[in-house]
């Protein structure tokens, strides 16, 4: 039985038949230890009464004042000479007959060629004694007879418990057959996958609820996919456009200043290889090789190294870039001072006049003085392409992926960035190393 509801099925009908069988020898012994005890009760009550009675003539007359014994009962008269008669005289021995002739009263069981027998005797006030005698077998009788209504209770038992289990097994595996539909239809790429039915069953319903939030996520992790791709495909058309025309128009020699082409054809190639360089960049990133180096780094001496490397573009755009902080960190050099050029180039294109890097205390932050990010911008800053299919109309933006691989170059690194506002106007990119 491999489905679930079959192995529950399976399960309830062994625990039930491991339950029934231990209670049922469990019930059994208690049945015939509650019956032996009652009878040796009932029987010794007895005995206690016959001896307070007159001086008794004969066996016979015993027989008839015990006539409420149990059935089976036999009764035995001993006389004070010595001499027994009665029909549980064979049951006794001369142990026995010693110790009623020294006025003791004896409730014990003896084994005999017979069988068992249980034997209750006490000393009448004349000096005879009054003995019953009842066999274990008229027990075990009255024991097979109690034994036999618990075992068919017991069956009844099983039987509940194996419908019972059969029903729950069925009601279990309803909402989880269904689930596992659902989850098909998510494997085959359908969306918006109807769940099963609400139930009481706190895992059922999580794995109900998981499924639900899987298919939203993959729902809105597609849909930014779309997105990103769609925007990537119009970013990248911009520049084969151009190549295109300017090829065409070379073929048909319409160009006169071959050397103004070339530059433009340069210019949109390199466009494009930014394009390719993040994207496999990107990919990279999701691999479980990428690499990374771990040493201490000196900040001031990288800070002042990015600020050199980025004046002469700097420059170019009337824009100021400063450096200035202390301490070290342990990660990878190469990977950080890719992270900072990246922000720096961000903050160069958000239009300000100024670019600061500082650092202190395993902190890098990246200034600028531009028009800063609202707060919709900084839930998104480092979701690939958001900010670039924002604001790719209305002012200078890259390849949409650049916050994107520093978010992810910064956690393979072992640290956190995060973005905000500059007090004053601007937005600051902190980079934090614990």
């Amino acid at each position: 039985m491999r489905s679930l509801r079959g192995r529950i099925t399976l399960v309830t009908v062994l625990v039930a038949i491991v339950a029934v069988v231990v209670t049922g020898l469990v019930s059994l012994q208690l049945v015939r230890s509650f019956t032996t005890e009652e009878a040796r009760s009932q029987l010794a009550a007895q005995a206690d009464i016959l001896a307070r009675m007159p001086r008794l003539a004969s066996s016979a007359e015993l027989a008839e004042k015990a006539s409420l014994a149990l059935g089976g009962t036999q009764v035995a008269l001993v006389r004070a000479d010595g001499s027994v008669e009665g029909s549980a005289a064979d049951a006794l021995d001369r142990v026995i007959l010693s110790r009623l002739a020294d006025g003791e009263s004896i409730s014990t069981v003896r084994r005999g060629e017979g069988g068992a027998v249980m034997i209750e005797a006490r000393p009448t006030a004349d000096g005879d004694a009054v003995v019953l005698a009842l066999p274990l077998s008229a027990i075990d009788r009255s024991v097979s007879r109690a034994s036999s209504r618990v075992l068919i209770a017991l069956g009844i038992g099983l039987v509940v418990a194996v419908a019972g289990g059969t029903l729950l097994a069925r009601a279990l595996a309803r909402p989880l057959v269904q689930a596992a539909a659902s989850a098909r239809r998510l494997a085959a790429g359908e969306r918006g996958v109807p769940m099963p039915e609400r139930t009481s069953t706190t895992e059922v319903a999580d794995v109900t609820e998981a499924l639900s939030a899987l298919d939203r996520a993959l729902a809105a992790s597609e849909g930014r996919q779309r997105e990103f791709l769609l925007s990537i495909s119009h970013d990248l058309r911009t520049p084969l456009t151009a190549i295109r025309g300017y090829g065409e128009a070379l073929a048909d020699g319409l160009v006169d200043d071959s050397t103004a082409v070339g530059r433009t054809l340069v210019a949109e190639t390199e466009r494009l290889d930014r394009f390719v360089k993040d994207l496999l960049e990107l990919a990279r990133l999701e691999a479980d090789d990428f690499g990374i180096s771990s040493e201490r780094v000196d900040l001031e001496a990288l800070l002042a190294e990015v600020a050199t490397a980025w004046s002469g573009r700097a420059a170019t755009l009337g824009v100021t870039v400063t450096a200035h902080g202390e301490g070290t960190v342990t990660t990878d050099p190469r990977r950080l001072r890719q992270v900072l050029d990246g922000l720096v180039e961000n903050a160069m294109r958000a239009g300000g006049a100024t670019v600061e890097l500082r650092a202190s205390d395993g902190l890098v932050e990246v200034l600028d003085d531009g028009p800063g990010l609202t707060d919709d911008d900084l839930a998104v800053a480092f979701d690939r392409g958001e900010l670039h299919a924002r604001y790719r109309d209305s002012r200078p933006v890259g390849t949409g992926l650049g916050l994107s691989i520093a978010s992810r170059l910064v956690g393979r690194m072992g640290g956190s960035i995060t973005a905000a506002n500059r007090e004053g106007g601007g937005a600051v990119f902190s980079v934090r190393f614990d």
